[in-house]
């Protein structure tokens, strides 16, 4: 658990200079709104439904607890799981769907990362939308309850670490890769 907090904090230190910053909607003590929006061209809504189901092929495994997105599962139906195994009898419950229309929306109830220790809900809803002959991805994670500390102090750390969800299953189905590219440096001006 306190790894995972440490490797949210370090992300969002990483992220926050230079990267755009998505939308934080609203942060308060009792809760806060995120909202990301990203572009896929070229790419249809059910491609964008089957890759979002497909979690371990684009999340970050820096931002789960076993370190490895390959023992993520999200299964896009109503009572699905988006779940973490650990070991043979151990996992991780990190939602359940409770909305489910396939190439259109996902909605996952569950408190993510160390907001599962909390007195906290979480809602994330992925939105999937078609856009100038492609799909637009617009995700929304809304929560509310009490924390260790005024929530509108998590609202940054959890606003960068899901944006860069969001950012690499957006590179997932554009680029087939959800790494970001690696920038290569310019040759020295003579």
């Amino acid at each position: 658990m306190r790894a995972c907090l440490a490797s949210m904090v370090v992300m969002a230190a990483l992220f926050g200079s230079g990267a755009v910053r998505a939308e934080i909607v609203s942060a308060a003590p009792s809760g806060f709104n995120l909202r990301h929006t990203v572009e896929a061209p070229n790419v249809a809504p059910p491609v964008i439904w089957a890759a979002l189901s497909d979690v371990a092929k684009w999340w970050d495994p820096e931002h789960t607890y076993s370190g490895d997105a390959r023992n993520l599962t999200l299964e896009p139906n109503v009572r699905g799981c988006f779940c973490e195994k650990l070991s043979l009898y151990a996992g991780i419950e990190h939602g359940t769907v409770v909305y489910a229309q396939p190439a259109k929306t996902l909605r996952i109830n569950g408190a993510l990362g160390p907001l599962q220790e909390f007195g906290v809900n979480g809602v994330m809803t992925w939105q999937i939308e078609s856009a100038a002959g492609g799909s637009r991805i617009t995700f929304t994670y809304n929560v509310g309850g009490f924390a260790d500390r005024p929530l509108s102090d998590w609202a940054p750390i959890v606003d960068e670490v899901l944006g860069g969800q969001l950012q690499r299953l957006a590179r997932y189905v554009t680029a087939g890769n959800p790494e970001q590219p690696k920038q290569t440096p310019e040759p020295p001006k003579q």
